[in-house]
């Protein structure tokens, strides 16, 4: 039986329609997983800076330019289980009870539970379903231990676990750098992995992360409220003169330009319902796509 040849302009229109394909499929996951972020008003630029630290640490470590890509996707979509907790949970200002700490734990098996049958599952669905597991057996949802543990989650982990330290909470501040960096060595074979941990360990003391640490884009730190400290997230789209609300407390800002660029200056008013929604860096994800498109080409 003779194939059927196609005309090479065929064939590259036809590749072509599914890379689209497969990059609109990642936008949506992108804009999905934004927006499980913008549930928690303290999280602001927590994925972007996981996904960032993710590919630094990945590329350090042997990972190829495309394999780094894939891990910094999934850094980014790490979280996306948790749509599935509920806000007085999720946004609980203090410490959480056995049984709401047993929600929270849910949020990796619902992500991978998410992703079942998505064409982009398998590049991320590991990370995303055991990226709170530990060395030592004491992570979750699963309980792995050592090489049990992907290694990409094992990976993003490390990358969750620093920024979640570094970055302000409503019942603490971020910690310094250097003292996050101190509690992931004491901690290396138990909590984190102990090689990856140990290259994260020396990234984090040559000063690889500080342009990351405290941003939620390159070269855009987060802004301080007033009342609620460093959580204003300035997407690129950004204008002086545009309003913005603070998603904790809820009072409303404009953005005016300062000698080091724009910065929120407060009205002394209450935000808008529509200020208050959540809002999409449509720049951000765009970028984003872009520069994981190796990680999802075929072949």
């Amino acid at each position: 039986m003779n194939e059927i040849q196609l005309p090479s302009n065929e064939v590259q229109a036809l590749r072509q329609q599914l890379v689209s394909q497969r990059q609109a499929l990642l936008a949506s996951l992108l804009v999905s997983a934004w927006m499980v972020e913008a549930r928690d008003p303290y999280t602001g630029g927590h994925l972007w800076r996981v996904a960032r630290m993710a590919h630094l640490l990945a590329l350090e470590s042997g990972s190829t330019p495309r394999e780094a890509s894939r891990i910094a996707m999934a850094g980014f979509l790490h979280d996306l289980g948790k749509v599935g907790i509920p806000d007085a949970v999720l946004r609980k200002p203090g410490r959480l009870s056995d049984e709401e700490f047993a929600l929270i734990k849910t949020h990796p098996r619902v992500g991978a539970r998410m992703l079942a049958g998505h064409p982009l599952a398998g590049l991320v669905v590991d990370a995303i379903h055991h990226h709170h597991e530990m060395p030592d057996g004491r992570g979750y949802p699963s309980g792995l231990q050592g090489e049990e543990i992907p290694h990409d989650a094992r990976l993003i982990g490390l990358c969750d676990a620093f920024d979640a330290m570094t970055s302000t909470r409503p019942y603490r501040k971020g910690m310094p750098t250097a003292k996050a960096l101190d509690i992931i060595e004491g901690a290396l074979g138990q909590q984190f992995d102990q090689r990856l941990g140990a290259i994260f360990v020396r990234m984090g003391r040559a000063g690889e992360f500080d342009a990351i640490v405290g941003h939620s884009d390159d070269g855009i730190p987060l802004q301080p409220c007033p009342v609620c400290g460093p959580i204003l997230v300035r997407p690129r789209q950004a204008r002086r003169g545009d309003h913005l609300a603070c998603p904790s407390c809820e009072q409303r800002f404009q953005w005016t330009e300062t000698d080091e660029g724009l910065a929120p200056r407060m009205t002394g008013e209450h935000a808008s319902a529509e200020e208050l929604e959540p809002g999409l860096d449509h720049g951000l994800i765009e970028a984003l796509v872009q520069d994981w498109a190796e990680a999802i080409e075929l072949g």
